[in-house]
């Protein structure tokens, strides 16, 4: 059957009882390319929608809504500071411009700096710029390295000076993060991030997800995560723990085969050095959120229930 790559969204309120043996993984894709089939990046079109439900006392942070003008709707990463300058992350593609398929940030349309991004936060609504995208840089900089081109998937949106004090760097349930994970993640790893999944209106509430790591791809780029539960279009952008709370990446795709569904997240410490050496905000830094816990109070632990079987090491 055809391999399909679309975004990751997953409730909290699961009621799986028991997680199934997974297949084994699939022979690595070579440098540069996506697993076999369409292909496709996790923003999801505009919709009508009430803020995203995100527990705790910050109204703006990891979990919530983004929609950038003119492009996508996607979910806010962690929050990074620059000085006296404050940002909520996400995919870059977020900004991409043309089909959902076109998923190379060297080639892929997409729009300029500076363009207005909408942050549904849970009491309040406010307007933030997009102000560093690799994908921008990228094409700027006319880099090549296919595998860079294919995984460097991290955007910026800079929140104005009045919102600050709605800001809160905390990811919803679990805590954290502690600070940025520099060395990969071995398989079968457990790390713990955000779905976003809309209603039949489309509103969306943040849940809890749980899954493990399945591999590297792109050369170290991203990570490829397996996770007992399907995901939606929108889920861009959030963001991936580790069992310390370290930030561990973005979510950038997911790729579904008959027999081997994972979802890609870019590797967050590759994509701020890759910014740190071109032309991101200077002295970019990771804002800490609250200690971190695997079990969260409230949430069903059938919920984070990680995958077993071959390709995991188990």
């Amino acid at each position: 059957m055809p391999a399909l790559a679309v975004g990751l969204a997953v409730s909290a309120a699961l009621t799986l009882a028991v997680a199934p043996s997974v297949p084994p993984a699939a022979e690595p894709a070579p440098p540069g390319t996506r697993p076999a089939g369409t292909v496709t990046t996790a923003r999801a079109e505009p919709v009508p929608a009430r803020p995203a439900v995100l527990p705790g006392p910050a109204p703006v942070g990891p979990g919530v809504v983004t929609e950038t003008a003119g492009a996508g709707l996607c979910t806010a990463g962690f929050v990074f500071t620059s000085g006296d300058r404050t940002f909520l992350a996400q995919a870059a593609h977020c900004g991409g411009t043309g089909d959902e398929t076109e998923t190379d940030g060297c080639t892929s349309d997409a729009v300029p700096l500076g363009t207005p991004v909408t942050v549904r936060g849970t009491d309040r609504t406010v307007t933030g710029t997009l102000a560093w995208s690799s994908w921008n840089t990228m094409q700027a900089r006319g880099e090549r390295d296919s595998d860079t081109c294919a995984y460097n998937d991290l955007a910026l949106v800079e929140l104005p000076r009045d919102a600050r004090s709605a800001v809160g760097a905390a990811v919803p349930f679990f805590g954290g993060p502690d600070r940025v994970r520099t060395a990969a993640p071995a398989v079968g790893t457990p790390v713990f991030g955000l779905a976003n999944p809309p209603d039949a209106a489309g509103v969306r509430t943040v849940g809890a997800r749980a899954g493990a790591i399945a591999g590297e791809v792109g050369g170290g780029w991203g990570h490829s995560v397996y996770s007992l539960t399907p995901g939606v279009a929108g889920e861009s952008g959030s963001p991936l723990l580790d069992g310390e709370g370290r930030a561990v990446g973005v979510l950038s795709s997911l790729s579904t085969t008959a027999d081997r569904p994972s979802i890609e997240y870019t590797d967050l410490a590759r994509a701020l050095a890759y910014a740190e050496r071109t032309d991101g905000p200077p002295g970019l830094t990771l804002a800490a959120g609250a200690p971190f816990t695997a079990t969260p109070p409230g949430v069903d632990p059938r919920a984070l229930a990680l995958p077993a079987g071959p390709g995991l090491g188990r």
